[in-house]
């Protein structure tokens, strides 16, 4: 979801550009480890394609759109680091060349969907990931798991834009209540946009397992070595 200026306060703005800077740079540091032969040119039609789907977006709440993430499968193909990068750099286009999503609220924008997005959609793929290793991880298995992991990270990421509401927003709009149903209202259409989501990235990741599992990162830096068979 991409949030324009004058939502959040610019104290709350200014704190999550000091968010966003710092988590950015410790992806830009820790993406060299990630990036190789194979995960550059892919890490480039990852951005590329989450740009695509971020375009297409809908009115939740006034001054906030949503959209698909892509965060969950930037991660899971790429890397979780550089998969921070791509969708930040994404973000970043967005608000210069086209205006979605506010300059002054960039910085939380980021924060939610290239960090808390990326963070808990790789990491719950990661924790489901012991569970189909053990010895071979059929497709329907890898869905399975991509899916929750797209389905956490976009439910993570609107709820990092309630905090932000919370901390500079709440206060501003003077409704004693309004935070409460800002809250239901963003989990409700997140839940269901993180259906949509999970069912992208689910087929977009065994697609790639099937066709080359090799260039699935959360494949080849599995603790043991993963057959993948239909």
């Amino acid at each position: 979801m991409h949030m324009s200026d004058g939502l959040i306060n610019a104290p709350t703005s200014l704190l999550f550009v000091v968010v966003a800077v710092a988590g950015l740079s410790i992806a830009a540091w820790r993406a060299r480890s990630e990036l190789d032969e194979r995960t550059a040119p892919m890490a480039g039609l990852v951005a590329a394609f989450i740009f695509a789907v971020q375009m297409v977006n809908f009115p939740i709440l006034p001054g906030v759109s949503g959209h698909l993430l892509g965060g969950a499968l930037a991660a899971i193909l790429v890397g979780p680091y550089t998969g921070m990068l791509c969708v930040s750099i994404v973000l970043i286009v967005q608000a210069l060349l086209f205006a979605d999503g506010g300059l002054t609220a960039l910085g939380a924008n980021i924060t939610n969907m290239a960090i808390i997005g990326v963070v808990v959609g790789y990491g719950v793929a990661v924790a489901l990931r012991p569970l189909v290793v053990r010895q071979r991880l059929r497709l329907r298995v890898l869905g399975g798991l991509t899916f929750a992991a797209a389905l956490c990270g976009t439910v993570a990421a609107s709820m990092g834009f309630v905090l932000e509401y919370a901390i500079g927003g709440h206060a501003m709009s003077g409704d004693s209540t309004s935070l409460g149903a800002v809250a239901a209202y963003m989990l409700g259409a997140h839940v269901l946009i993180g259906i949509g989501e999970g069912l992208i990235t689910a087929v977009t990741v065994t697609a790639v397992a099937k066709a080359r599992p090799d260039l699935v990162y959360l494949i080849r830096t599995a603790p043991r070595r993963v057959e993948v068979q239909a």
